[in-house]
């Protein structure tokens, strides 16, 4: 059973003169981090809060393991956790007060309470703060808070609407390292606009355009979408490099460091083979070789046609 069945899913907010989305389809099938990418206003935030609750879909069935949201939204809503770009948080109340009232939402036993806040507390590393009230912390603190109420209840679907933003770099790879633990139990549906995160941490992409699903796939195809422009070759030593020229489908060759070779190249898709066959009838000993792959900045601007 999928975690996450998106069927057809369309939204209006003006009674079908204009579609936020449009007809949209994508599924999650198991743990891991999905990137969710799309340009400002391309229906990614009109999609999360479909799929958390918070807005009711114009048409189109959202199932939170097989739990249709519209037919019984407590029972899904059981499955989700949600951090939207502002944490919801009281900021006048300490750390274990609101998550404490975050369990009780979430309809988690009141003698279970206590267990479930300081377990989550220990999973985002806040435990030293119980006490502290929470206009007090950091935003990066805040921000490890409002990832602890998306989880206290043990969700199978964590969504986090831009996790990272307003934080400096520490606290950025903090909040990715504790984003990618949680992964290792559940799904976690990730919308970001920074590309280095979706590389780094992303198993599938999933990019919205214009109210449309324009790619669901893994990380690896989505940086195929372009055809690489240049090959990395390393060889113990010096060549003369007039030698590789002469393959059809080098346009140009930089030389780098360390007997590196930057080969500018276009339309062979043997070339790698080309250059070992190359390298072999000139007794060249190839260290490394490799393309080069579009940056996914370029890719993201391809299929956003922006």
């Amino acid at each position: 059973m999928s975690l996450l069945q998106v069927k057809d899913l369309s939204h209006s907010y003006d009674s079908g003169k204009t579609w936020a989305v449009n007809n949209i389809n994508l599924e999650i099938k198991s743990k891991g981090v999905i990137g969710l990418l799309g340009s400002n206003g391309a229906g990614k935030s009109t999609t999360m809060n479909i799929v958390c609750g918070v807005l009711n879909q114009s048409r189109g069935i959202v199932e939170i393991n097989g739990i249709d949201i519209l037919k019984n939204p407590t029972n899904a809503k059981r499955q989700i956790g949600f951090l939207p770009q502002d944490p919801p948080l009281y900021l006048d109340l300490t750390v274990f007060e609101y998550l404490s009232h975050c369990a009780k939402l979430r309809l988690i036993d009141r003698d279970k309470v206590t267990n479930s806040v300081n377990a989550v507390m220990e999973k985002v590393q806040v435990t030293h703060f119980r006490d502290r009230i929470l206009k007090n912390l950091s935003g990066g603190y805040r921000q490890r808070v409002g990832i602890a109420q998306a989880i206290i209840h043990k969700p199978q679907l964590v969504i986090l609407d831009e996790p990272t933003v307003g934080l400096d770099p520490n606290q950025i790879i903090e909040v990715r390292n504790i984003v990618s633990e949680i992964a290792e139990e559940r799904a976690v549906l990730f919308s970001t606009h920074i590309l280095t995160e979706v590389d780094q941490m992303c198993r599938d992409v999933i990019m919205i355009e214009n109210g449309q699903v324009v790619f669901n796939g893994t990380l690896s195809s989505f940086r195929e979408i372009e055809s690489p422009e240049s090959l990395i070759v390393r060889f113990d030593g010096e060549i003369n490099n007039t030698e590789l020229i002469g393959i059809p489908g080098v346009k140009a060759i930089e030389t780098l460091n360390d007997g590196k070779y930057r080969l500018m190249i276009e339309g062979n898709n043997n070339l790698s083979d080309e250059i070992i066959r190359k390298a072999v009838a000139n007794n060249w000993v190839v260290q490394e070789i490799y393309f080069e792959q579009k940056s996914l900045d370029s890719i993201f601007s391809k299929l956003s046609k922006k």
